[in-house]
């Protein structure tokens, strides 16, 4: 399912373990790694003349091709093809436009984790590719620990496919599945009652109970999709604040990678990122995969 898998970055440290899960799925479907690092033109100053913004921008180019590099590098060591580039103009439009043009089948990306009130939202380069992206996006957290080294990451073997009985996630199952498959991974069907929108202690127990079903009915589904593919799946129904209990559920099971539906929105020119999957991303410390 995937060919080719587009990897952009900014130089950051500890963006090693991002490409290592590129590296990683790119060995298993034998796919093409794209390297892309994008020089943000968007806060230059207007008055600047052309040798002044080649001037300027000589420092970030230079990180850009030594970043890409990198990534193409790790890439061919494991005999697979590789393409880098360096672009100009914003981040976000320049990492969809590549995608489109290349026909990406999968973008990965790395996210930091955040605390405090910088938590409050994810970088705005990762939502805008999160919400726009026409591909899945595979966002990991960027770890600094890794930072000059080879990072190393092992095989999905339990996934977490929390779902809601949506198209949106049942799209999401769909890709999910297939990498499961890949892995012959076991594959976890989660359902959290959103305890933020009921009021499940004072609710009558037909009111949950038929919440429950629906959730029992869902997660069904999704193990049932799994067991066609012959692998193995759990169910679960689960009830609190979405986020807490599925990052909750994942560690229960020592995931390796959960993945969601984004819920995209149209709203003018753009999509809203569902809450409880941009809280997921933004706190999860293993990857998470986004399909729109």
């Amino acid at each position: 399912m995937f060919t080719t898998v587009l990897v952009p970055t900014d130089g950051s440290s500890g963006a090693e373990v991002a490409i290592a899960h590129a590296t990683e799925l790119g060995q298993t479907y034998g796919a093409a790694i794209h390297a892309l690092y994008v020089v943000d033109t968007g806060a230059e100053p207007a008055a600047l003349e052309t040798d002044q913004r080649e001037t300027l921008r000589e420092p970030s180019e230079r990180r850009g091709r030594e970043a890409t590099i990198r990534i193409t590098d790790r890439a061919e060591a494991h005999d697979l093809p590789a393409v880098r580039e360096v672009r100009e103009g914003t981040p976000h439009r320049e990492i969809l436009a590549y995608a489109a043009e290349q026909d990406i089948d999968l973008i990965a990306m790395g996210t930091h984790g955040r605390t405090g009130p910088d938590r409050a939202r994810l970088g705005s380069t990762t939502e805008r590719v999160l919400t726009r992206s026409d591909a899945p996006v595979l966002s990991v957290r960027l770890g600094e620990d890794s930072a000059g080294t080879d990072a190393v990451v092992g095989p999905y073997e339990e996934v977490v496919i929390p779902t809601d009985g949506s198209d949106a996630a049942e799209r999401a199952a769909e890709t999910t599945l297939d990498v499961a498959e890949k892995y012959d991974a076991t594959v976890h069907a989660v359902y959290v009652l959103d305890a933020t929108t009921y009021d499940l202690e004072d609710a009558p127990r037909s009111i949950v109970g038929l919440l429950k079903e629906g959730g029992r009915a869902a997660t069904d589904a999704v193990a049932d999709m799994a067991r066609e593919r012959d692998l193995s799946a759990t169910t679960s129904v689960r009830r609190g604040i979405p986020t807490d209990e599925l990052l909750a559920y994942a560690d229960d099971v020592d995931a390796e990678l959960i993945a969601m539906g984004t819920r995209g929105q149209t709203v003018g020119s753009g999509r809203l990122l569902g809450s409880t999957t941009a809280r997921v991303v933004r706190r999860s410390t293993i990857p998470v995969l986004t399909v729109s």
